[in-house]
């Protein structure tokens, strides 16, 4: 069965707050370089200015179903329809002079065509080696043998972690949250 597709399936089990982002905060980004769906390389540690990280578990594809049970994954089915709003804000992030990007541990080429099926017009980072995962403890659950990303997202400033958003629920919102805390902060 193929989820996540642009519409939630009803009554998804809610993630709770674990704590498992807390140490996140104000915590610097590694030096830890990712391959782009775009093909770039991007140094997170390098990355100045204003940055939106939304991280996400898997984009499903047509032929390729999600694992059994997603659905009952708090937290994890919305990848599609969050990556969709995202895209359908994407302008505004960029008219504050923000960089957006996706994150998930899926390979780069896999995200490169979720991208273009999508119409991204941002970039999504592959941590499919776990580099970034395993090295800042980011959280994480294991499905059919993948490792793979909570949700959640963070708002970084010259490296630095200032606002973390977890748990995301519902993903189809996620992407106005953020918009609208940004924009309430003083200019």
């Amino acid at each position: 069965m193929t989820v996540d597709s642009e519409v939630l399936p009803p009554d998804l089990p809610v993630p709770i707050d674990d704590g498992a982002c807390a140490h996140l905060q104000q915590s610097t980004l590694p030096p830890i370089r990712l391959r782009s769906s775009s093909g770039r390389v991007i140094d997170l540690a390098a990355l100045r200015g204003t940055v939106v990280i939304y991280v996400f578990p898997l984009i499903a594809t047509p032929d390729r179903p999600v694992p059994e049970g997603w659905d009952s994954i708090p937290g994890a089915p919305g990848c599609t329809p969050q990556a969709c709003r995202f895209r359908e804000l994407s302008s505004e992030f960029t008219a504050l002079g923000i960089q957006l990007f996706g994150l998930s541990t899926q390979s780069s080429a896999y995200q490169r065509a979720a991208a273009e099926r999508l119409r991204l017009s941002f970039e999504l980072l592959s941590d499919d080696q776990l580099e970034l995962t395993h090295g800042w403890a980011l959280p994480t659950f294991t499905v059919d043998g993948d490792v793979l990303l909570k949700r959640f997202t963070l708002v970084i400033r010259d490296s630095t972690v200032v606002k973390i958003f977890y748990p995301v629920f519902p993903p189809t919102t996620n992407a106005d949250e953020v918009l609208r805390w940004l924009r309430s902060l003083p200019s």
